[in-house]
């Protein structure tokens, strides 16, 4: 039995996502080392995680434009490549001195910003409308499975060997990706030469955009309400999401005398308690995604399915992070990030990939410019993170940040988003 073409797509979207997020997320374990070795400061340590970030922010919306415009398939083979050789190259710059280590996590952030914004390019000439946010979701599951990988590995790597070869290690998966992508994939379906003429009938017949975006209508873009509601829940989003990825090991690892776990980072303790949370969202995002597509298939209003899914997802992470701040239990807090995570993988179907409704050809685009925005979030959130641990030692203000930052962006969008078309 032949494997549709646009399942081989999602599966390599799939891996770009999750070496995007191994590359990532390595420097938060290895900063623990990292820190200990070069005597960094809480706020030095802040600006590390953030500066991936002022880099990753700039390239969003360019990979977008540049995917909408010529294609998907090659801007996210150079994003991959060059953010691979970064990731190589980073032990020797973080020897070499702070800003230089700073300078180079900012040019993997420049190369890993195009990531999403050319896959959601691709899907939407790819993915049949009923297909969209199971497809979706289960890319996005890169994300938890590459934190999953990342954070195991590099413990891992780094109890057996030095924290140097989880960036020489992780560098190459990129390198050998990039190879199988150029052999298998085509930005159009109708430029793949394997692809069977039924496969082809059903996407044109069903795939959202169905030609390349010639301009982006930035002016009507900036004062569109659903647009802005998209921006608000992705900024609000990454704020915690981002805190927890930059400082999930340092928060087990932390003294319990200022509220951490106090969990050694060698032991089997620390490893399982960062693996659990990982794994229930890898799964949640995938149910999440089905549950949206089936809704919408029996007929409820796409709207009403956007809206339900990112309220349960925002709404029931920030519950569970608020009630963190009262246990002393580690099972007890190790239940409830498995429970945000769990909420957040259920919104699957919300703010994520509403994109397409708006605007089918301009897809790519809508990611980048949004997504470009909301990582001013992940800029701020580790370096905010940081001050907070250096001048008041408090992760549960740190928790409490991130509570009031998902409540706020899931009542904008419960309040402005839509799911009408806004720009054709």
């Amino acid at each position: 039995m032949l494997v549709p073409e646009r399942y081989k797509l999602v599966a390599m979207s799939f891996l770009a996502v999750f070496i995007c997020y191994i590359d990532r997320v390595n420097i938060s374990v290895a900063i623990i080392p990292m820190q200990e070795q070069f005597g960094w400061t809480e706020s030095q340590v802040g600006l590390i995680l953030g500066s991936f970030y002022f880099g990753y922010m700039f390239t969003m919306a360019l990979g977008g434009f540049l995917a909408d415009k010529y294609g998907g398939k090659i801007v996210l083979a150079y994003g991959v490549f060059f953010w691979s050789i970064f990731t190589i190259l980073t032990p020797v710059f973080a020897y070499s001195g702070f800003w230089l280590l700073i300078f180079i996590r900012i040019l993997m952030g420049l190369g890993e910003g195009i990531t999403f914004p050319s896959w959601h390019a691709l899907y939407a000439r790819w993915i049949p409308f009923n297909e969209r946010t199971r497809a979706i979701a289960i890319t996005n599951s890169g994300i938890s499975a590459g934190t999953v990988f990342g954070y195991l590995a590099t413990a891992i790597i780094i109890g057996v060997y030095s924290w140097e070869l989880v960036f020489y290690s992780f560098g190459m998966f990129g390198i050998v990706w990039v190879y199988f992508w150029h052999r298998s994939i085509a930005s159009q379906p109708e430029n793949h030469p394997k692809i069977l003429k039924s496969e082809l009938d059903l996407i044109q017949k069903e795939a959202p955009a169905k030609s390349t975006a010639d301009k982006i209508p930035l002016s009507k873009l900036m004062c569109n309400g659903p647009f802005i509601a998209i921006v608000i829940a992705t900024f609000c989003n990454n704020w915690a999401l981002f805190t927890f990825l930059s400082y999930l090991p340092k928060f087990v690892n932390s003294p319990v005398s200022i509220g951490g776990l106090g969990i050694d980072l060698g032991s089997n303790l620390f490893i399982a308690i960062i693996l659990l949370p990982s794994i229930v969202s890898v799964i949640s995002l995938i149910a999440g995604g089905y549950i949206a597509d089936m809704l919408i298939k029996r007929g409820v209003k796409t709207i009403i399915v956007r809206k339900t899914a990112n309220s349960f997802g925002f709404y029931g992470a920030a519950l569970c992070l608020y009630l963190i701040s009262f246990q002393e239990s580690i099972f007890n807090i190790v239940v409830l990030l498995c429970l945000t995570n769990l909420s957040s993988g259920i919104g699957a179907g919300g703010f994520g990939v509403n994109h397409a409704d708006l605007g089918p050809k301009y897809t790519g685009s809508l990611v980048g410019i949004s997504g470009g925005l909301g990582m001013i979030a992940a800029i701020l959130s580790p370096i905010v993170a940081g001050l907070v641990l250096e001048s008041t030692n408090s992760w549960d203000l740190i928790f409490n940040i991130c509570c009031g930052a998902l409540v706020f962006g899931g009542t904008f969008y419960l309040f402005f988003a839509s799911s009408d078309e806004q720009f054709n």
